[in-house]
């Protein structure tokens, strides 16, 4: 299988940041949030959609 320099990237900075924290999972996720809180986006939670109903076959 080959190798996406794009992957290979994301998973090089991914393990960088985890190593930053020891791999602790809680202030991995600290950190994540506390970089959305001060990127300044508006971040938006869409409501689940209804799914379609299903055709009857038969």
């Amino acid at each position: 299988m080959r190798k996406d320099p794009i992957v290979e990237e994301v998973r090089k900075i991914r393990e960088k940041h985890a190593a930053k924290f020891k791999y602790d999972l809680d202030a991995i996720f600290r950190d994540l949030k506390e970089q959305e809180r001060k990127g300044g986006r508006k971040l938006v939670s869409l409501l689940p959609r209804k799914p379609a109903p299903r055709a009857k076959t038969g």
